[in-house]
């Protein structure tokens, strides 16, 4: 479904992902691991389409329209006066459109998806009135009426109790069953030893790629450390063609 070749991302020409290559497991549960600025994040966007490459190239045979993005609670603005179902139906946009009408059927789903995570009663809530935990369920609910093949979610548990994690791990378990395929930004390993198939362990390049229990060993996550703590970040921009082209 996805297939990432010799992959390289800069910002201002230092490399936040440096020749990266692999390919994700359709129908899988696949979590992103490794340090802090190790280029998860960055993975997600190129596979979204939002980075473009200073090398290398990611290939998906999955139309734009079929593939959903969850990013970091922190770069999603709360303050725009929208109630909960109407930021869920935002999911149908892709199908609807800007000139289609919201349905019956349509906002029975939107409700439909409210209910199955667990925040019936709160439709016409205004969404900056949610707590993190609560918002976040809400943007689940909005993946739900998209109906994507390809889910990709960027650190989609930070700060949330584990009642909503367990919650919401429910949702990416049934996800699976339905045969979609999720790519997760992770930290918790105990939560991707528990829930995760595959897992991509990065340090700005990769350190492995494969199943979960024979990525997250103690000498590769030591090896991931050691690599992100050997960047530097003040060195000269690297002029090298191959990398920057």
């Amino acid at each position: 479904m996805v297939a990432v070749d010799n992959l390289t991302v800069s910002y201002r020409q230092h490399p936040a992902l440096h020749h990266i290559s692999g390919q994700f497991v359709a129908g899988a549960l696949t979590a992103v691991m490794g340090p802090n600025g190790s280029g998860k994040s960055t993975l997600l966007k190129s596979i979204m389409g939002l980075l473009k490459p200073a090398g290398g190239q990611v290939r998906t045979d999955t139309p734009r329209a079929r593939i959903a993005y969850l990013p970091q609670m922190t770069e999603i603005d709360r303050s725009f006066p929208l109630q909960v179902r109407d930021c869920v139906l935002l999911g149908a946009w892709g199908s609807v459109g800007v000139m289609g009408g919201i349905s019956r059927s349509l906002q029975a789903r939107a409700d439909a998806a409210i209910h199955t995570v667990g925040l019936a009663g709160f439709e016409r809530r205004a969404v900056g009135s949610l707590s993190s935990g609560q918002f976040q369920r809400v943007l689940f609910a909005r993946l739900l009426l998209q109906d994507a093949q390809l889910i990709l979610l960027d650190e989609p548990f930070n700060a949330m109790d584990a009642r909503t994690t367990a919650a919401l791990l429910d949702l990416i378990h049934q996800w699976k069953a339905e045969g979609r395929t999720v790519i997760a930004v992770l930290h918790d390993d105990a939560q991707v030893h528990a829930h995760f198939d595959q897992t991509v362990l990065l340090a700005r390049e990769l350190v492995a790629w494969g199943p979960t229990a024979q990525v997250l060993t103690e000498p590769n996550v030591q090896r991931a450390r050691a690599l992100a703590e050997a960047w530097d970040d003040t060195a000269d921009i690297c002029h090298n063609d191959e990398v920057l082209a």
